[in-house]
């Protein structure tokens, strides 16, 4: 069967596709970037926030309108899925199947199914260990993103990631290193390394493990040149990590913190773990430890019930940081709401979804 896949939201997402893409392949089915030349289009969705959805729910219409020519089997995977389950199904019947964030292997089982004109729903637990799974990299020839661990313990306030994605597990270290040294071996120079609490690495294992060791191990990877590390949790960057990221040279020195807010209040309210003189102090620990470090704090001013006060004291410390940009996002509530009951076909916007 022809099939492609369309991939919305993070680069964590992104390892997703590329996994579900190397399982189908192995299954004997052909892949192709084009989903008008597709028996079968696999939509790999995000729900981080009310936006994401409704891309997630556009691009699965659009997609369907191709149905009554080649496409006979259309499946919704990813967090949407994950989230709403059948009922994705219940509220858009041109769907076929689902398959959640857990099941990504089982991709090729769903299509199959679907193709019997069976409606299959895989929710597989999301509290597994991490599925050591190939995957076909489509980022580019130069670089691809290196997942080292899965699902978040941090439980903010605003945010949905627990519930779809499930408790912070780690891979282990040695699979990771190994999948580092088969990247490396096909040509890929620069590795990103991603997770959804990248400085949370190794805790659940109560062992030791963590981040620093893992950098040294990867550094130490013939043929890798640069690596990149994206989204560092403020509250567990401590000194033996920056030391490791300032002393080794693959690791490319941009330091990207979401620390949200600076005003003790708000990363309260938020359900935040650190407080505002815990942030001042990373920043100014890692100025010290390289004064051209490019450090990114990410930060959302528009959380509810700030004020003026609140949004200059968080600009002020960012600014004092002098080699920081600092990045900001709104902020949205993130709260799971029931069934979106939208069928607006809202065109997707262009170069918001990757397809292959």
């Amino acid at each position: 069967m022809k099939v492609s896949l369309i991939s919305l939201g993070c680069p964590k997402n992104q390892v997703a596709a590329e996994q579900m893409l190397a399982a189908l392949a192995a299954a004997g089915h052909e892949i192709t970037p084009d989903p008008a030349e597709a028996e079968a289009v696999v939509v790999n969705t995000c729900a981080f926030i009310e936006d994401a959805k409704q891309e997630a729910i556009d691009t699965l219409l659009e997609a369907a309108q191709l149905k009554g020519g080649r496409l006979k089997t259309l499946l919704c995977a990813g967090c949407l899925a994950q989230l709403y389950g059948g009922e994705v199904m219940a509220e858009l019947p041109e769907v076929d199947g689902v398959v959640g964030v857990g099941s990504c292997e089982r991709i090729a089982e769903a299509l199959e199914a679907a193709a019997r004109g069976e409606r299959p729903v895989y929710l597989d637990p999301n509290d597994a260990p991490v599925q050591e799974s190939a995957r076909l990299v489509c980022t580019g020839p130069a670089w691809a993103y290196l997942l080292i661990a899965e699902g978040c313990d941090n439980r903010c306030s605003y945010c949905l990631i627990p519930s779809i994605r499930g408790p912070f597990r780690s891979r282990p270290m040695a699979a990771i290193v190994e999948e580092a040294k088969s990247l490396a071996a096909q040509g890929y120079k620069e590795l990103i390394l991603v997770a959804q609490d990248l400085t949370h690495y190794g805790a659940d294992f109560k062992d030791g493990t963590c981040l620093a060791a893992l950098l040294r191990e990867l550094c130490a990877v013939d043929g890798l040149e640069w690596l990149r590390l994206h989204y560092l949790y403020p509250h567990e960057l401590n000194d033996e990590l920056i030391e490791v990221i300032a002393s080794e040279p693959k690791i490319v020195k941009y330091l990207d913190i979401p620390i949200q807010h600076i005003n003790d209040d708000i990363l309260r309210k938020m359900n935040r773990r650190d407080r505002g003189a815990d942030i001042r102090a990373l920043l100014k620990s890692s100025a010290s430890a390289s004064p051209a470090w490019c450090c990114a704090p990410a930060s959302s001013p528009a959380c509810p019930a700030r004020g003026r006060r609140s949004l200059r004291s968080s600009a002020n410390s960012c600014a004092k940081r002098r080699s920081s940009a600092p990045a900001c996002s709104p902020s949205r509530r993130r709260r799971a709401p029931p069934p979106p009951k939208c069928r607006t076909r809202t065109r997707t916007p262009p170069g918001s979804a990757r397809s292959w």
